[in-house]
């Protein structure tokens, strides 16, 4: 028996160049773990200086339905936060996710979690095609 959900090795291919870059959303409760929120943002920034350090966001934003501020990032990158992340969370949740142009897809099929994955409002992210 085959897996008819599987396409022939030349379709249903997408080329990983369309990835801009990454976005990393560092969740936490204000009222109970912002200082190790910070923290992480504190040695993000000494130890990544090409990283972006967005806001806080204190209350729910967009997508996002706990406190949380992003971390964005080039590709070249990557292979050396992802790992750096994973053992520096500080038992925080965390979603990362390529930048596609999709952010549907980017927030979903794309994405990974560290620890804890969190609901998310999906109806308000933009799905490209």
């Amino acid at each position: 028996m085959t897996d008819d959900t599987i396409p022939p090795p030349d379709e249903g291919v997408t080329d990983p160049s369309r990835i801009s870059g990454y976005h990393a959303h560092i969740y936490y409760d204000p009222a109970v773990n912002r200082d190790r929120a910070a923290a992480i943002r504190d040695r993000v920034a000494a130890s990544f200086p090409e990283a972006l350090l967005g806001r806080w966001h204190d209350q729910p934003v967009g997508p996002h339905t706990s406190a949380m501020y992003q971390v964005a990032f080039p590709s070249e990158l990557l292979s050396k936060f992802l790992p750096w992340l994973m053992l520096n969370r500080l038992g925080l949740p965390v979603l990362l996710h390529p930048s596609t142009g999709d952010d549907y897809a980017d927030h979903t099929d794309h994405a990974a979690w560290l620890g804890e994955a969190l609901p998310l409002k999906l109806e308000v992210l933009r799905r490209s095609g």
